[in-house]
C-alpha cells in the first residue's frame, strides 16, 4: 500500500486536475484504492431535496440520457453520516472486511458521501486520512462542476420543469455555509416545479447578507420575475450599494419590467465585526426567532413589495439578534393551505439541536407531508444560526469538516431529535 499522507493526497489532486472534469471523481477513487487497498470506492451525491443520494460510478457507467437512480436515505446509515458529519465504520462479511462511509462536505454544504470497502479494519491513522480525502473530494467537485452536467444530473432524481430549471440557477451554488460567526442554510420545495421563490446569501469582508423573496405568480412567468429581482439585487450589491439602495434598485427594476406584477421579500445584512443588523421587509411574512429554547415572531415595519406601483420608500430597521439565536426566514408556502395546521414554532423548537442544514430540511419535509407530497405553492425556508463576533476564524477541523471525529461504529442507530421532529 502506498504511504498515506499529504504526498499521496497531493498526487491525487494533481491527477484530478489533469483529468477531464467528468472523470475527476474516478481519479480520486483510483488513488484511494491504491492508497488504502480499497476493494471499491464510491461517491454518493445528495439530490436537490436532501432525501436521497445517487451513486456516481465511473464515467463509462453513467448514462446522462436517463434519470439518476436515487437511494432513499431516511433511516439509513447514509442519513446518519450526513446528519452527524461523522464517519461510519462497520464490519461486513468475514475476514476483517470493513465498510467506511465519510461525509463529503465543504463549509457546511453536504455534497454527499465517500464509501469505501477495505480488506481490513482501518487503523488509527487511516480514518483521518480517509476523512481528509473526503474533504479534498468536496473541493474537487466544487472546482469541476461548472464544466460538466454530471453533478447536476446526479442531483436530479425527478425531472425539473422549465421554471424549476430557471429558478435553481438563481439559488446560491452552495445551499449551506458555515463561518466563524454564523451558519446558514436554505431549503426549497417543490424541487421539480418551483416557480417564484428564491433565497440567497453572500459573505464579504465586513458583512453577511441574506435574502428570501417570493415572486408573484407560478411557473415560468414567476421564475422570470424572480430572475429580474435577484439580478437587480445582486447587481446593486456588487456595485457597493447599501441595503436601502439595493431595495430601491430591485423595486425600480421590477416596476419597470414586470408588467404590473410584484415580489415580496426580506433583506438582512449583519456586520461580522460588531453584529449590527440592518433589515428590510417588503410585504413579506414575518421572520421567527428562536432564543433560549422558545420561538417568537418578529413584527418588523412592513413596506410595499418590490415593484408595487403606489409611491413608497423602504425602511432600514434593526433586527434584535444575539449570539446563540436562530433566525428563520420563510415564504408564505410554509404557512398557507394545509401547512397552516402545522405548529411551526414547536417544530422549530424541536429541531433546535440540529444543524441549520438539517433543521431546514426537516421543516420543509413537514410542509410537504402536510400536503401529501403535492405542494400547490413553493415553500422556502432559510435558517441562520448567529454565533456572535467573538470568534473571527472558523476551525476547519470542527463541525462539518471533521477529520478526527470519533466514528460511528457497526449498526449504530442515531438518536432521534428532540420530540422526534422527523416523525
Amino acid at each position: 500500500m502506498r504511504d498515506s499522507g499529504t504526498g499521496g493526497l497531493g498526487e491525487a489532486l494533481a491527477a484530478a486536475e489533469a483529468a477531464p472534469p467528468v472523470e475527476s471523481v474516478d481519479v480520486i477513487a483510483a488513488a484511494l484504492r491504491r492508497q488504502f487497498g480499497a476493494r471499491s470506492v464510491s461517491f454518493l451525491i445528495t439530490d436537490f431535496t436532501g432525501t436521497s443520494v445517487v451513486r456516481l460510478g465511473t464515467a463509462d457507467d453513467i448514462d446522462l440520457d436517463r434519470p439518476a437512480d436515487p437511494i432513499a436515505v431516511s433511516g439509513t446509515v447514509y442519513d446518519e453520516v450526513i446528519r452527524t458529519q461523522r464517519p461510519h465504520v462497520e464490519a461486513v462479511g468475514g475476514g476483517g472486511s470493513t465498510r467506511v462511509i465519510a461525509p463529503v462536505t465543504n463549509r457546511g454544504d453536504a455534497l454527499g458521501l465517500l464509501e469505501l470497502h477495505l480488506p481490513h479494519h482501518p487503523g488509527p491513522a487511516t480514518l483521518p486520512e480517509i476523512s481528509r480525502s473526503a474533504h479534498a473530494l468536496a473541493y474537487i467537485i466544487i472546482a469541476n462542476r461548472p464544466f460538466t452536467d454530471l453533478y447536476q444530473w446526479g442531483r436530479r432524481t425527478s425531472p425539473l420543469s422549465l421554471a424549476a430549471e430557471i429558478q435553481h440557477r438563481l439559488l446560491p451554488t452552495s445551499l449551506a455555509c458555515e463561518a466563524a460567526q454564523f451558519a446558514v442554510a436554505g431549503a426549497l420545495e417543490p424541487a421539480e416545479f418551483v416557480g417564484g421563490d428564491t433565497f440567497d446569501y453572500v459573505i464579504d469582508r465586513d458583512h453577511v447578507q441574506l435574502s428570501v423573496t417570493d415572486a408573484m405568480g407560478h411557473d415560468v412567468d414567476a421564475a422570470l420575475l424572480a430572475t429580474l429581482l435577484v439580478g437587480a439585487l445582486r447587481r446593486a450589491r456588487r456595485q457597493g450599494a447599501d441595503l436601502r439602495e439595493q431595495a430601491q434598485a430591485a423595486d425600480q427594476a421590477v416596476a419597470k419590467h414586470s408588467g404590473g406584477r410584484y415580489v415580496t421579500g426580506q433583506l438582512l445584512r449583519i456586520s461580522l465585526h460588531d453584529g449590527r443588523t440592518e433589515f428590510i421587509n417588503a410585504g413579506h411574512p414575518w421572520p421567527l426567532r428562536l432564543r433560549g429554547g422558545k420561538v417568537e415572531e418578529i413584527a418588523p415595519t412592513i413596506d410595499m413589495p418590490f415593484g408595487f406601483l403606489a409611491p413608497h420608500t423602504y425602511t432600514v430597521q434593526h433586527l434584535d439578534l444575539r449570539a446563540g439565536d436562530r433566525l428563520i426566514m420563510l415564504t408564505d408556502g410554509m404557512q398557507e393551505r394545509r401547512a397552516a395546521d402545522l405548529d411551526l414554532p414547536v417544530l422549530i423548537e424541536n429541531t433546535q439541536d440540529l444543524h441549520p442544514r438539517e433543521a431546514a430540511r426537516v421543516l420543509i419535509e413537514h410542509v410537504v407531508h402536510a400536503h401529501d407530497g403535492l405542494l400547490q405553492d413553493d415553500a422556502t425556508v432559510m435558517c441562520l444560526d448567529w454565533y456572535g463576533t467573538e470568534s473571527t476564524r472558523r476551525d476547519a477541523d470542527h463541525g462539518a469538516d471533521l477529520t478526527d471525529a470519533s466514528p460511528t461504529v457497526g449498526e449504530h442507530t442515531a438518536p432521534a431529535g428532540p420530540a422526534d421532529p422527523r416523525s
